[in-house]
C-alpha cells in the first residue's frame, strides 16, 4: 500500500474519468419523449381529441410518417384516426373510441405510443384513461379494431433514456447514486482498516481508518446535497423528511460522531483502540439505516417502501457505459485524498517524534 499510493497512474486514471463522466453524462442527449397528454380521461362512444407535446421531438420533419396509437394491452392498439402537426414539440391527434372496450373494467387504462423514423418510437405509460358506462367484453370483441404497432423505429446514435417524471435530472443518477456506491466502498475500507488495527496495533492502520472515514463523510455529503437538488425537482422540496432522508442523516450523524470521539482521549493508544472499536460499529449500524428501516415503510426514494428502483428502462446500457465508470472514478479520487490525508497524519506524527526529541535533548 506504501508504494501504491506513490504512484501516479491510478490518480491520472480517476481524474480522468470523472472527466468523462462529466462530459459524455451532460452531453449527450436524453431520447424523444411525451412530456404533456390533455385530456388524460375520456368515455367510451366518442372522438378522442388528444393534445400531445413531446421532448426533443421532430414532429414537423417526420409529418409524413408519424403514427400513433393507444395501447390497450399487448395485443390490442388503437390507430390514431388523424394527426395535426403544430409543431416540432406538439400535435393534434384524433381517436375514435369504441361503444365498448374488449375488457371487464369499468375504467382501461391506455399507453400512448408514438413512432416515426426520425425520433423513433416514444411511450406514454397510463397516458388515458377511458371509462364505458356499460361492460360488454363481446361487444368490445367484435368492435374493436385493432392494428397492431409494427415497424416501429429506433433513434439513431447514442442517447439516454427519457423518463417523464425525471427528465433531464436523470443525469444525476451518475453522480447522486455513485457518490453513495463509492461511499459504502470507503466505508467498508475504513472498517477493514480499523478490524486491523485491533489485531496487530498498528498506527499505520489507525491512520488509514481515519483518512478513509474522512473521505466517505465527504462523499456522503455531497449524495446527501445531490439527493435534496433531485428531491426539489421530483418531489418539490429539497428536504421532505422522507424515511431515506431521515436514516441516512442518522447514519452520517453517527460517523461525525467517530472524530468527536477521537478528540475526546488524548492517550494516541486508547484513542485508537475506542475508535476503532466505534468505526465498526458505525459500519454495522450504517446497513439497517440505509437499507433495510426504509424498506419498512412508505417512501418516496426508489427502492424503498415499495417504490421500484431504477430499472432496465431508467439505467439501459447507454447509462451503463458512464454510471459504472462514475462509481469508479470517484472511489478512486476518494482514495486518492484518503492517501494525503494518511501522509498528512504520518507527517504529523513524525513532526510531534521530533519535538519530544528534541525538547528532552534541551532538558
Amino acid at each position: 500500500m506504501e508504494k501504491l499510493i506513490r504512484q501516479y497512474w491510478w490518480k491520472a486514471l480517476g481524474v480522468l474519468i470523472l472527466l468523462y463522466v462529466f462530459v459524455v453524462g451532460m452531453l449527450v442527449p436524453l431520447k424523444p419523449g411525451i412530456t404533456l397528454v390533455a385530456p388524460s380521461s375520456a368515455k367510451t362512444g366518442q372522438e378522442l381529441i388528444l393534445e400531445i407535446e413531446g421532448y426533443n421531438t421532430n414532429f414537423d420533419k417526420a409529418e409524413d410518417t408519424l403514427r400513433m396509437w393507444l395501447k390497450m394491452d399487448n395485443e390490442r392498439s388503437l390507430a390514431a384516426k388523424s394527426i395535426d402537426v403544430i409543431g416540432p414539440r406538439n400535435a393534434r391527434v384524433a381517436f375514435n373510441i369504441p361503444d365498448y372496450l374488449p375488457s371487464s373494467q369499468r375504467v382501461q387504462d391506455f399507453a400512448l405510443v408514438i413512432d416515426n423514423p426520425i425520433d423513433g418510437a416514444s411511450v406514454r405509460p397510463n397516458a388515458v384513461l377511458i371509462t364505458q358506462d356499460s361492460i360488454d367484453p363481446d361487444q368490445g370483441i367484435q368492435q374493436w379494431v385493432n392494428e397492431n404497432m409494427t415497424g416501429l423505429h429506433e433513434k439513431q446514435g447514442i442517447t439516454f433514456p427519457f423518463r417523464n417524471i425525471l427528465g433531464e435530472t436523470i443525469r444525476n443518477t451518475y453522480f447522486h447514486v455513485s457518490l453513495w456506491l463509492a461511499m459504502m466502498i470507503i466505508f467498508i475500507a475504513a472498517m477493514v482498516y480499523s478490524i486491523k488495527y485491533l489485531r496487530r496495533l498498528d498506527n499505520r492502520y489507525d491512520y488509514w481508518a481515519s483518512a478513509l472515514t474522512s473521505v466517505g463523510l465527504l462523499l456522503g455529503g455531497l449524495g446527501l446535497l445531490t439527493g435534496a437538488i433531485w428531491a426539489e425537482y421530483t418531489w418539490g422540496k429539497f428536504w421532505s423528511w422522507d424515511i431515506k432522508q431521515f436514516t441516512t442523516l442518522i447514519a452520517l450523524l453517527i460517523y461525525m460522531a467517530y472524530f468527536v470521539l477521537r478528540s475526546a482521549f488524548p492517550d494516541e493508544a486508547q484513542r485508537a483502540r475506542i475508535s476503532a472499536v466505534y468505526n465498526i460499529f458505525a459500519f454495522i449500524a450504517l446497513i439497517p439505516l440505509i437499507y433495510v428501516l426504509p424498506r419498512l415503510t412508505d417512501s418516496l426514494h426508489p427502492g424503498n417502501g415499495g417504490n421500484p428502483a431504477l430499472g432496465g428502462e431508467d439505467l439501459d446500457n447507454t447509462m451503463r457505459m458512464v454510471f459504472y465508470p462514475a462509481v469508479i472514478g470517484w472511489t478512486l479520487v476518494s482514495s486518492w485524498i484518503a492517501s494525503l490525508l494518511y501522509r498528512t497524519s504520518q507527517i504529523e506524527e513524525y513532526l510531534w517524534d521530533k519535538w519530544d526529541e528534541d525538547d528532552n535533548y534541551e532538558k
